[in-house]
């Protein structure tokens, strides 16, 4: 049998491209369709502000915590469906498209050369996010979406305060919604001091005690140039201790410098935000599947053991690579653990490994935390298998 062998009806239907986040950027277009013959200015404006809004932590935090609300005596399916609640970006980018359409359609209309301006500036915007070339160039992504979205904005605004009878319109309070919703982690931001460990060339340890202490599941954007190039991070809080820790691994030029050139002091902005690991209160028992520094934010789960869990880990060289405390600290809570020393035996089968600590331990979800390749093959493997398993999707 194949990783990817279909084994449980409608299995297909849970791989790419049927996924939760495309079902949901499918719908936002067909509820579009459906108004075709709406005001176009209406729908832009509506289109913007559910794309903007459905990305504002804020927005985040309040979508996870009414998805995992649900008690884990709800039928196992309704919680699996619920645990996809991180594919939330479909919303995005159904709604992005919408609004540029709709905006060419208004463009078209009204021959303003402001018009044309904003809806080519639009257009960048989705080009540049497209996912190939989001990937291979994910720095100019970011620049491109920061700076042109502050661009539209801007120009919108002024589109919009031309039109008689703005000021104090529907428009001009969703408007005044999205710069906002834009604004708010902007008014956070703040440079704090760090203290990082190196236990080796390829991780570091970065501790924050600023006055904010995260919950489990949760990320914190950082930055050393922050209006240039953010990087988001699983936080790892410690339960009876303030402050949280950052696991870095060696993955690109800007973790590369960081872990070469320890800095004092790094950029922060906006609140702890929900991700994928905070769906983990939706289960009766989880299974974590690491690869690398992906331990990161297993380990807050691990060390608060809210939700019953069974670690797999695999990693080259644990105790040289992280460091003997990390170790014995993830040792410690996970007594069971099935820790896999690629440097030793080699590459494992994880979707194998993942399957035999889900049966043994009785374990009702799996949860991946690896890069994307890795990630994507043991989500779909084991859903195939009929198995609840999440990981990130890499939409943002």
């Amino acid at each position: 049998m194949t990783a990817l062998e279909t084994t449980t009806p409608g299995a297909r239907f849970r791989r790419r491209p049927y996924t939760h986040h495309n079902r949901l950027a499918a719908a936002v277009v067909l509820v579009n369709l459906a108004l075709l013959g709406a005001d176009p200015a209406d729908m832009v404006v509506a289109n913007l502000t559910l794309a903007v809004l459905i990305r504002q932590q804020l927005v985040i935090n309040l979508l996870f915590t009414l998805a995992t609300s649900a008690p884990t005596s709800w039928p196992l399916k309704v919680r699996w469906t619920l645990g996809k609640v991180y594919h939330f970006g479909g919303l995005h980018v159904g709604a992005a498209v919408c609004a540029t359409a709709w905006f060419a359609v208004l463009a078209w209309t009204t021959a303003d050369p402001l018009a044309w301006t904003i809806l080519a500036v639009l257009v960048g915007m989705i080009v540049f996010a497209l996912p190939a070339l989001r990937a291979r160039r994910h720095d100019l992504f970011e620049r491109t979406h920061r700076f042109a979205g502050w661009t539209s904005l801007v120009l919108f605004a002024a589109h919009a305060a031309a039109q008689p009878g703005f000021v104090g319109s529907t428009h001009f309070w969703l408007l005044l919604a999205v710069v906002t919703s834009v604004a708010l982690p902007w008014l956070r931001l703040r440079k704090v001091p760090v203290r990082i460990v190196r236990p080796s060339r390829h991780v570091a340890l970065v501790s924050f005690d600023y006055g904010v202490t995260p919950f489990a599941g949760s990320s914190t954007a950082v930055s050393r140039s922050p209006l240039l190039e953010w990087h988001s991070f699983a936080n790892v809080p410690t339960p009876g201790r303030t402050g949280f820790r950052l696991t870095i691994s060696r993955a690109g030029d800007w973790t590369g410098s960081l872990i070469d050139d320890l800095p004092t002091h790094l950029w922060v902005k906006g609140i702890p935000t929900a991700g994928v690991g905070n769906i983990d209160k939706l289960f009766t028992r989880v299974v974590w599947v690491a690869t690398g520094s992906g331990i990161g934010p297993c380990l807050p789960h691990l060390l608060s053991g809210d939700t019953p869990s069974r670690l797999v880990w695999s990693t080259r060289d644990p105790r040289a690579t992280y460091g003997d405390d990390l170790v014995d600290e993830i040792e410690a809570v996970q007594p069971d653990a099935i820790v896999w020393d690629t440097n030793r035996d080699g590459k494992p089968d994880l979707v194998e490994l993942a399957l035999r600590a889900h049966r043994e331990f009785a374990a009702e979800a799996v949860i991946c935390i690896s890069n994307k390749k890795t990630t994507w093959h043991v989500v779909e493997s084991l859903e195939a298998r009929g198995v609840p398993a999440f990981g990130a999707i890499w939409d943002s």
